[in-house]
């Protein structure tokens, strides 16, 4: 964990008064007491990514609350599927897994879809 000055020294432009008014908006987390903040290494990158926002995408106060919710959910999504993925390929036989592995690929190739659509598979093409 680190203290929030060495954060903010860490960090180009960073200063002080921005992480503590974030961790008032509840955008990042510290452990600690006002003047005594610690951050661990996932807060740290979240600060860095707000920072980033705010400096280099212009990213405004009103709309970085939407920013950050909308970047948790695709990080949440991303662990969920993960998760999914390991699960799967432990408890399915290789034979199960090859055929939906196959069954994936031929959507893919047969509906291709455009980047931030999503259309859900017609299901009569694929019924038994």
């Amino acid at each position: 964990m680190i203290t929030i000055e060495t954060l903010c020294r860490s960090v180009v432009g960073l200063d002080r008064s921005a992480v503590e008014r974030w961790i008032e908006n509840a955008w990042i987390q510290a452990e600690g007491t006002p003047g005594r903040y610690l951050f661990r290494e996932i807060d740290v990158a979240r600060v860095r990514l707000i920072h980033e926002l705010r400096t280099e995408l212009a990213v405004g106060d009103e709309v970085l609350p939407m920013v950050l919710s909308l970047l948790d959910q695709l990080y949440e999504t991303r662990r969920r599927y993960s998760l999914l993925c390991v699960a799967l390929n432990q408890a399915l036989p290789e034979e199960t897994k090859l055929k939906v592995l196959s069954a994936l690929e031929g959507l893919r190739s047969a509906r291709p879809v455009a980047a931030g659509h999503h259309s859900p598979p017609n299901t009569e093409d694929h019924a038994e």
